[in-house]
């Protein structure tokens, strides 16, 4: 079918979206990208967020498609639902050009659910500031944007923690600072997020703060402090996870799983083969495919090397 024809029968709501026609969207041509930009303010809202939603579950299912000229064209769209959609399209596109579209819908978008979803956009790209892959330019202007939404307490909290989350990786003062002001926070989802921070800052300084917060009594905050200690992979928050292997909450267990999984060494291996014992299936599952990432990341010597 040609791309016009098909892009008529799209416009239709008398036709059902398809998703195995869908596909004619993916890898296009500049050309055909144009025909797409001419018909799409012309199709229902509505079905125009069920084809990009469709879109972003195709791409996850076959990596051989690619539907990132269409999301980026919909970071523009009226609709802020399609516009939120869009973003999640493009979360594996690391283009350094999305930095600017990204950091626009952070300053400017007027719903708060895309600002979020921008603020956490941008987290790959402070990733790639952190390990010198992103131009001055691009990592400043980001940088400058996340930090004044951390700062301002004018802002949703759902916003501030996402870009808290995504400055992260970046290891300067003002990080760090803004990290210790959340983790004090009486906002718990705020707290949350800074124990995320702390481990993508990849600063074993913080493990004495994680380590404390592994005995508190809310789920949240246990569930990112396994993971945090993970990202971080320092043998010396091991002793702190093998009790966390018994919690009562098996997502909890799951994460500490995952976390042994990322640091290795002898005791993280001793750990992971006690669950496989366990009567728990997901509990086996996972301690085997930990397992299976370390024999993977061991070099010929027989020394662990990281993720």
């Amino acid at each position: 079918m040609l791309l016009e024809e098909y892009l008529d029968e799209l416009g239709s709501l008398d036709i059902p979206v398809k998703s195995s026609k869908l596909v004619n969207l993916s890898n296009l041509l500049p050309g055909e990208l144009e025909l797409v930009k001419k018909v799409w303010p012309g199709i229902d809202e509505g079905r125009c967020r069920d084809i990009v939603h469709r879109l972003v579950e195709l791409a996850e299912d076959n990596v051989e498609l690619n539907f990132d000229e269409i999301f980026r064209f919909c970071l523009d769209d009226p609709s802020w639902k399609v516009r939120g959609e869009a973003i999640s399209g493009l979360w594996e596109c690391e283009d350094p050009s999305l930095v600017k579209p990204l950091v626009r819908l952070l300053e400017d978008d007027e719903a708060v659910k895309v600002r979020v979803a921008a603020a956490s956009a941008l987290g790959k790209f402070m990733m790639q500031a952190a390990l010198g892959k992103l131009s001055s330019s691009r990592s400043l202007r980001a940088q400058e944007t996340l930090l004044a939404v951390v700062r301002n307490e004018e802002e949703p909290i759902e916003v501030r923690r996402r870009a808290l989350e995504s400055i992260a990786p970046l290891g300067i003062p003002e990080v760090r600072e803004l990290i210790q002001k959340a983790y004090e926070s009486k906002d718990m989802k705020f707290k949350a997020s800074a124990l995320y921070a702390m481990g993508k800052s990849a600063e074993s300084s913080w493990l004495s703060n994680l380590v404390k917060e592994l005995s508190s009594d809310i789920p949240e905050l246990r569930y990112e402090v396994v993971r945090a200690c993970g990202e971080l992979e320092d043998e010396a928050a091991i002793p702190h996870i093998i009790p966390i292997l018994q919690d009562p909450d098996l997502e909890i267990r799951l994460s500490a799983i995952h976390a042994l999984g990322c640091i290795g060494g002898s005791g993280a291996r001793q750990g992971l083969n006690q669950c496989l014992e366990s009567s728990d299936e997901q509990i086996r599952d996972a301690a085997r495919e930990a397992l299976e990432h370390l024999e993977f990341w061991q070099d010929p010597l027989g020394h662990e090397v990281p993720f």
